[in-house]
């Protein structure tokens, strides 16, 4: 069946940009983003690590992985490749060569909406790799697919060219146009909860957290 490609290959922001997302907790990004953004349901099957970088997006029929496939092709350095796979977790669409043809490429990781196996490969490096779960079933290869639109994962509109952020506590993603404001509002509330950290180890603290 048909892969269509939206895109050969997405806009990217400045590395700087990107990287300024690096130390930044996804819960923080979340609450600069009204409470509202990220997806649901996905966790991290990678031994340790932070994710970050550009979404390039695949959607495939239900367990089959031919488009994402035809997308390792194209990803290039800092892509994060975010499958919409329907949620459906009755077969793996990735696995151990997958992962690393991805990190051979330079991609910063997977966010799979769908299930992943060679979970042992996954949970012992540092290749970051979100999913819903781990099943030993194979992925048909028949598509059909499309590479390079927007995708939902677990609820949240996920587009070519989006950051993509993901830690312990799972993905947020936003637009690249909103990247500067958004890091200097997370930015301060890090400051802010660094310093109400500080209050409560020594004593200072009189409940200015919770009107926040």
């Amino acid at each position: 069946m048909t892969i269509t490609t939206a895109l050969a290959s997405v806009p990217k922001p400045t590395a700087a940009l990107i990287e300024a997302f690096r130390s930044a907790p996804t819960s923080v990004i979340s609450d600069n983003l009204d409470r509202l953004a990220g997806a649901v349901g996905l966790r991290p099957f990678h031994r340790s690590g932070r994710m970050v970088g550009t979404a390039f997006t695949v959607r495939t029929r239900p367990g089959d992985n031919l488009a994402i496939h035809r997308a390792l092709e194209l990803i290039g350095p800092g892509d994060v490749i975010v499958v919409d796979g329907g949620g459906d977790e009755t077969r793996a669409l990735v696995g151990e060569i997958m992962k690393n043809i991805a990190e051979k490429r330079g991609a910063a990781g997977y966010v799979i909406d769908g299930a992943i196996r060679d979970v042992v490969a996954f949970a012992g490096a540092d290749f970051p790799c979100f999913a819903r779960a781990v099943i030993h079933r194979g992925p048909y290869k028949s598509g059909p697919g499309t590479i390079n639109v927007p995708v939902s994962i677990g609820g949240s509109v996920i587009a070519p060219g989006d950051i993509v952020v993901g830690d312990e506590d799972g993905v947020v993603s936003f637009p690249a146009a909103i990247a500067d404001s958004l890091i200097k509002a997370v930015q301060t509330q890090i400051a802010r909860e660094d310093e109400t950290l500080k209050a409560i180890r020594e004593g200072r603290y009189e409940g200015s957290y919770g009107r926040h």
